[in-house]
Formats: structure tokens, C-alpha cells, sequence
């Protein structure tokens, strides 16, 4: 049984209650029964993998591979995710190089197999990094089965904070965003663009993106989220975005104003549930 996050509403009320208990709650979900056991069976395991084609033929190290970089929906997809790992990342032609989605490119570097003739699954700390990462966006994944939106804030965080930092011009910095599909449509959200906005090509999309994003913050550039300040109040826009765009619910500012003693009192209740469990 794997612990079920606590999530009793979206929006930016409900992104503020899941960071006052992330660290509590985020613990009982790595210390539940599935989650432990899938883990402590990669730690023991994953050492003895020297090829992709090992690690994809064990289901169970397969599964928390793919789940550390978000790629769990490619589980089945035996074949394409040995080609992933063999091909490497060096070569231009490698498989990870032409995906739009460049979280496989970030998946195929990590392990190594098509880079190195040592792969990662050898060196030391490597199972703490994926089990880690395994446990941080699956934790992400059960909260998003509540309120998706939750979810995707906390992808913004942590991708949209790696790119700002990298060491890429702002173009390519902005190209990564469109090329990892959940910031790519936390971004479309929290900017208010039109369906039509992804039948335009890349370079009109980098435009629209650049125009739209200087509207709203004053400055045009990927590299402005380095700042905390920044950053908070990007997920802010986009988490009010969303609330907007799926109608009124219990995070939406004029219904939160008529509940605000039951929702006050339904936080109380629920901290003092995750604290005492």
C-alpha cells in the first residue's frame, strides 16, 4: 500500500498547505510498503546492470529508470528505451538528440550506456541519485492524481530552475522549455496562449513566449527564474491561471472568501493528521 498525499484543494491555497507539510508527508510516502520495497530491490540490483538491454528486460529497475525522469508512461516501451540508452547522447543522429522531449536525453546521459564504457549503474552514489529522484516525482505523480495542477507546479521548480542555472544561451534555454512537455504546458497556462499557439513553428513560438513573458514579469529571459523571488511568483501566476481555467472550485479566490471558516478549519484538521501520523 503506498501512502495518498493530502491534497483537500488546488490552486495556490492548496500549493501553499502541501509545502507547510512536503517534508512530513513526502517521508510516509518513500516509508510506505510499495515504494520501499520497489526502491531497497533497485539499490540492491541496479550494480549488476552493464547494459540497457539488462535494465529494461527487469520490469521493477525499468520502472523507477524511467520514473526518476518523469518518463513513467514508456514502462511498456521496451524497445524504444533500450535505443534511448544504447544510442548515447554524443552523436547528433542519437535517438535522445532528435526526441523533442529532451527528458530522455537527460534519462540516456545519466545512465550512461551509449556514452561511457563504464556506465553509471557501476559508480558509486548512482542508485541513491535515480531513488531519490524516483521518489521525489512519484511522490509528485500522487499528488497530481488529485490536483494536477500541484503537480505541475513543483515540475516548474525544479525544471524551469535547472535550465535558468545551465549554461545554454536564453534561446536554447527557452527551446528546452518547449521541448519538456509539463513545463511546456505550464507555461502555455500560466501565459494565457491560445490553442492555436502550438500550430505556429518554433521560431514564432519563441517570439510569442518571449513577448508574453516581458508582459507579465518585465523580462523576457529563461534565465530570471535563478531568482527565488522570481520563480515563486511565476508558479503563482500559473497556479491562479489554472484555477481560473478549470472554473470555480474551492481555491478560487471569491468561493475561497464565502468558505473561509470550513477551509480553515479542514487545514487544521488535516495538519494536525499528517503531523501526528
Amino acid at each position: 500500500m503506498t501512502f495518498q498525499p493530502i491534497v483537500p484543494f488546488g490552486g495556490f491555497s492548496g500549493w501553499q498547505l502541501i509545502n507547510r507539510t512536503l517534508k512530513v508527508q513526502q517521508a510516509a510516502f518513500d516509508n510506505s510498503p510499495a515504494v520501499s520495497r520497489e526502491v531497497e530491490y533497485f539499490r540492491e540490483n541496479i550494480g549488476k546492470i552493464t547494459t540497457a538491454e539488462d535494465l529494461v528486460a527487469d520490469r521493477t529497475l525499468r520502472k523507477i529508470a524511467l520514473g526518476a525522469f518523469g518518463l513513467n508512461e514508456d514502462i511498456d516501451n521496451r524497445f524504444f528505451i533500450r535505443k534511448v540508452l544504447e544510442d548515447g547522447t554524443l552523436d547528433p543522429k542519437a535517438l535522445s538528440n532528435r526526441l523533442a522531449d529532451k527528458r530522455y536525453l537527460g534519462f540516456s546521459e545519466a545512465f550512461g550506456f551509449g556514452d561511457s564504457a563504464i556506465p553509471s549503474t557501476l559508480l558509486p552514489g548512482f542508485a541513491e541519485e535515480i531513488v531519490s529522484s524516483y521518489q521525489t516525482r512519484q511522490f509528485e505523480i500522487a499528488v497530481g492524481a488529485q490536483q494536477d495542477e500541484l503537480r505541475l507546479a513543483f515540475t516548474v521548480e525544479r525544471d524551469l530552475a535547472d535550465i535558468a542555472s545551465g549554461d545554454l544561451g536564453d534561446d536554447a534555454k527557452w527551446f528546452t522549455v518547449l521541448g519538456n512537455p509539463p513545463l511546456r504546458s505550464a507555461f502555455e497556462t500560466a501565459l494565457g496562449l491560445p490553442s492555436a499557439f502550438v500550430g505556429l513553428d518554433l521560431d514564432q513560438q519563441l517570439g510569442v513566449l518571449r513577448d508574453r513573458m516581458e508582459s507579465f514579469t518585465g523580462n523576457s529571459e529563461i534565465s530570471q527564474f535563478t531568482d527565488p523571488e522570481a520563480m515563486d511568483n511565476f508558479v503563482q501566476l500559473f497556479l491562479v491561471r489554472a484555477d481560473i481555467a478549470s472554473g470555480p472550485s474551492a481555491s478560487t479566490p471569491g468561493i475561497a472568501a464565502l468558505s473561509l471558516l470550513s477551509q480553515t478549519n479542514q487545514s487544521s484538521l488535516i495538519l494536525q493528521t499528517v503531523f501526528s501520523g
